[in-house]
């Protein structure tokens, strides 16, 4: 097994959130060698793995140095200190979980990939600025979507260019792109598609033909997505998650990568649509645009009203991203983020054992499974986006706010003491600080 990068077990990459002691890791390291038997055997360039022996690892490191070190044989009980701790004085006392082999190797080409990750998300943020100036957590929301092949939504007042920026991330990709605008009298076959009927010149014998509508590329641009009725609104529904359009009782399958990037308006309630939990569940992400500083509106001042605009070149193709995003899938995910994961999603629901009072008080429905799943694919988005291997709890609570948000329903309590589903998603995160 090749050994990860430096940069893969430290900084953000640390479930711990923070830079790994030197001590640590060659601790993790030794461990790690210690407690895996496995066998190779080449076939066609690839490396098969035989059996696990596993266990625990305890590592106390003191001022960064060597430290102690000690592997456990087969895995019988989880030791006592299972959960890293904080700073006590002396050093940080680690407790560490050793993975399977399966969900830690990083092959020679994955480490490839992993630098073409972290080129590509750079080189669409360079593209992205050349026309959008500030709002750099909607950029990397976007991103981390795009990697983790999720479906966004992008929530601002009129004049953010939301749909500014969502057209020129579709120009940073190499990738079919359809603008859909989304009105009261929008039918469903306007997305989907409808039948023709089609006479042969020859024979005279007419036939039914498909005529495929917009959602058949693989960017979507839904603009203003809550000014059509829930009829038209529920022809995403099949389309965002499982990748194929039925109709006329036929199913047909979408060509990956395939995004839906929907905008909307918060303030405008006249001849709006609320958007249904169902379909509001579908989005990975809600993301919130606010206002420019008043330097980048003077940036933005300054761009518009010149006469040279600015070109916008693909960086990435559909093959390759879809390489990608499958690198991303891949990217190992610790144990013990992932029972944060949850447990953070499991904190929004009201009727959990273990959820926080601000919960109960405030929250009527909280986010299902599918949240759970989406912060550790957030994360692991994240992770390769800066060309880590490993995510750490940093990446899930960057994440958090954007997955959780739209999918949490708050009650009358809430609003009457003026509180948004992101002040509860805040309050959780900083509560979840007792857990690691």
């Amino acid at each position: 097994m090749r050994k990860l990068p430096a940069r893969a077990s430290t900084g953000a990459g640390h479930p711990g959130g923070g830079a790994v002691p030197a001590g640590l890791l060659a601790c993790l390291r030794e461990a790690a060698r210690a407690t895996w038997a496995t066998s190779r055997q080449e076939r066609g360039g690839g490396l098969r793995t035989s059996r696990r022996v596993g266990g625990y690892v305890r590592c106390r490191v003191a001022g960064g140095g060597a430290g102690r070190r000690r592997a456990a044989g087969p895995r019988t009980t989880r030791p006592p200190a299972g959960r890293p701790r904080r700073p006590d004085g002396a050093g940080i006392t680690h407790g560490v979980k050793l993975a399977t082999r399966e969900e830690t190797a990083v092959g020679d080409r994955d480490l490839v990939l992993l630098e073409r990750v972290a080129t590509v998300a750079a080189a669409l943020r360079s593209e992205v600025e050349k026309r959008i100036v500030g709002q750099h957590h909607v950029v990397e929301g976007l991103l981390t979507a795009l990697l983790a092949n999720g479906h966004a939504l992008l929530v601002g007042v009129p004049g953010l260019a939301k749909t500014l920026l969502i057209s020129t991330v579709a120009d940073a990709l190499d990738l079919d792109f359809s603008r859909i605008q989304f009105t009261p009298d929008l039918m469903p076959t306007d997305i989907t598609g409808t039948e023709v009927i089609e006479e042969d010149r020859t024979t005279g014998h007419r036939v039914f033909r498909f005529v495929r509508g917009p959602i058949f590329a693989n960017v979507i641009l839904a603009d203003e997505i809550n000014r059509t009725p829930p009829k038209t609104q529920a022809a995403l529904l099949q389309a965002m998650q499982e990748r194929a359009v039925t109709a006329a009782g036929d199913t047909y399958a979408l060509d990956p990568p395939f995004f839906v990037l929907a905008t909307q308006n918060p303030i405008e309630q006249e001849g709006t649509y609320p958007l249904p939990e169902a379909q509001l569940d579908r989005f990975m992400m809600e993301l919130q645009i606010g206002y420019p500083t008043r330097d980048e509106e003077e940036e933005i001042a300054m761009r518009t009203t010149g006469e040279e605009a600015a070109n916008v070149h693909p960086v990435v193709a559909a093959a390759e991203l879809i390489e990608l995003q499958q690198l991303v899938r891949r990217v190992p995910a610790p144990p013990s983020l992932v029972a944060f994961a949850v447990r953070l999603a499991r904190a929004t629901r009201p009727d959990d054992r273990e959820s926080p009072s601000v919960t109960r008080e405030y929250v009527s429905w909280g986010a299902g499974p599918r949240a759970s799943q989406f912060l550790v694919l957030g994360a692991k988005a994240r992770a390769a986006a800066r060309g880590d291997a490993i995510p750490g709890y940093a990446d899930v609570k960057a994440v958090a706010p954007a997955v959780l948000a739209h999918r949490v329903v708050l009650g009358f309590e809430a609003e009457a003491d003026g509180r948004s589903t992101r002040d509860i998603v805040a309050e959780l995160l900083q509560e979840s600080e007792g857990w690691i």
